[in-house]
């Protein structure tokens, strides 16, 4: 593998790298099964990695005088992964990611420190992506609120990111408006969320004696439904359905899907159901479950103990709950507290972000949407059935997780790459439940170069693995500017075995490039 020299790009330190190879090699004589499983007890993976690479060498040399019967060249098979060995597979299996990243923070060696690009700054011309917003009537009174930015040519990726709780679209401006410049940028507000909220009252005013309506400010505890809200239920079914068609009627391509807490659930479940819809997905600080009752097709006979299932019209007696708990969550002093917590930067600026909670809850049918998500279904499938699905289908997933969150803390996101080893995950700190609104430049930069790696195939390295020193867990210093001021988080990868197997494929590609060049 070679590197030509660092080069500053903006504010961008880059190196470029030959990439592995697309192509997949079969080799027909087998690498003895002893020696590749009988490494020593206390043999360390730096040790293992050098005994492969020799051993590879080795026997790749060894296989001169057979060419060109020896072996056989199949084309690249349209997955994402880089060039399996089945001569080496299964070397090194899954290595414990909480001792990985212990270990990475305690090397004694200094950390090394990447300048990354800030946000965009559009008073000193470094321009931002226009964003624009839409209404998309997905169903009859069923209106989507969407934010876009960006490419839509040909070729461009398309990204869409989804919220977390109580949140829309407006949480990803800092997306919005730096990644638009490189892609087709999407974010949308779930329905009962956001400015997705219903437009009319889902229930029929109840009446009094002289048959006149009696007004009722808060809509969704009338005595009837109305025929277009019959079915409705803010469930996290209904959300990544509403996902597929969006991006069927849309967006019209398969995009990149990017969840930050509820979002993350429903991108994966998302993704799950609908492999050839997604190119990849990114969870961010993603919530490992949702719901409080039981599916009534995974739970039939359970699920009869709870009727409502937050159907409209809602029960008076849920009202009288709801109500209390509601009272309490939309106080603005409850709001700025929740923000405190999940955010562990205090210094970041979240005025915009509470204006925008503030006003969403302002909304007559905001009581009612919460009600109906509080008392919905879990989903069909749960979080760990969808990561199945998404390795079955060979979908390429990115962990981004803050460190500080205080709701869903590293130990979720750490079960995530056990089930996925082939998965970066990319531990910042200090970060909280929200990174991509709290470090908008680190999340970016992430994204940005994960995308890349994806787009060209692993030609261009995954972030902060951008070196040879075959390490595939990292600990780096990303630096960057925001309001005349240097700041710093910590970064901590451990990224995947297939790094490791990317470089050896380097090596087996340039061997054999040698030896045809023989037999020409």
């Amino acid at each position: 593998m070679t590197s030509t020299p660092y080069k500053l790009v903006g504010m961008e330190i880059l190196s470029g790298h030959s990439g592995p190879s697309c192509q997949q090699i079969t080799l027909t004589q087998k690498f003895p099964e002893k020696s590749l499983g009988s490494f020593p007890p206390k043999f360390s993976r730096r040790r293992k990695q050098k005994f492969v690479c020799d051993l590879v060498r080795s026997e790749v040399w060894s296989l001169q005088n057979s060419l060109p019967s020896a072996f056989h060249l199949s084309h690249y098979n349209g997955t994402r992964r880089f060039m399996s060995l089945d001569a080496i597979k299964g070397v090194e299996g899954v290595i414990d990611v909480e001792e990985s990243l212990e270990n990475v923070s305690k090397r004694k060696e200094s950390i090394p420190k990447v300048l990354v690009p800030g946000l965009p700054d559009d008073s000193k011309g470094d321009l931002s992506a226009p964003v624009s917003s839409g209404q998309w009537e997905w169903k009859p009174k069923f209106n989507i609120h969407y934010e876009r930015s960006g490419s839509r040519n040909t070729g461009s990726p398309q990204v869409l990111f989804l919220p977390g709780f109580g949140v829309g679209s407006f949480h990803y401006e800092k997306q919005l408006k730096d990644l638009g410049r490189d892609f087709g940028v999407w974010a949308m507000d779930f329905l009962g969320q956001g400015m997705s909220l219903p437009g009319e009252n889902p229930t029929l005013q109840p009446q009094n004696d002289g048959e006149s309506q009696i007004v009722n400010p808060l809509w969704g505890f009338g005595d009837e439904t109305e025929p277009w809200a019959d079915d409705l239920v803010y469930s996290i079914d209904l959300w990544q359905e509403q996902v597929r068609y969006f991006i069927e009627e849309v967006i019209k391509e398969p995009v990149y899907i990017v969840g930050n807490s509820l979002g993350g659930y429903v991108a994966l479940y998302f993704a799950s159901c609908n492999p050839h819809l997604v190119k990849g997905v990114t969870l961010l600080n993603a919530t490992p479950f949702w719901g409080f009752f039981p599916n009534p097709e995974r739970s039939p006979i359970l699920s009869q103990m709870f009727p409502s299932a937050g159907a409209f019209p809602l029960p008076p007696r849920v009202r009288k709950i709801m109500e209390v708990v509601w009272e309490k969550m939309r106080d603005p002093r409850s709001i700025r507290e929740i923000l405190k917590q999940v955010y562990a930067d205090h210094s970041t600026n979240v005025d915009k972000v509470f204006s925008r909670i503030l006003e969403i809850t302002e909304h007559p049918a905001a009581l009612a949407s919460f009600a109906s998500i509080m008392l919905a279904p879990q989903g069909k499938i749960s979080f760990g059935e969808a990561l199945s699905r998404c390795k079955t289908h060979d979908i390429p997933i990115c962990l981004m997780y803050g460190k500080e969150d205080p709701w869903v803390r590293p130990v979720w996101g750490q079960q995530v790459k056990r089930q996925l080893p082939e998965a970066p995950y990319y531990q910042i700190s200090p970060a909280g439940h929200c990174p991509h609104d709290e470090v908008p430049e680190v999340v970016n930069y992430l994204l940005r170069g994960w995308i890349k790696n994806l787009e060209s195939e692993g030609f261009v390295a995954l972030p902060l693995l951008d070196d040879e020193s075959g390490r595939y867990d990292v600990a780096k210093d990303l630096e960057y500017m925001r309001d005349g001021t240097k700041r710093s988080v910590r970064v901590l990868l451990y990224g995947s075995e297939f790094s490791m197997w990317s470089k050896l494929s380097s090596l087996v590609n340039t061997q054999l490039e040698s030896l045809t060049m023989k037999f020409r």
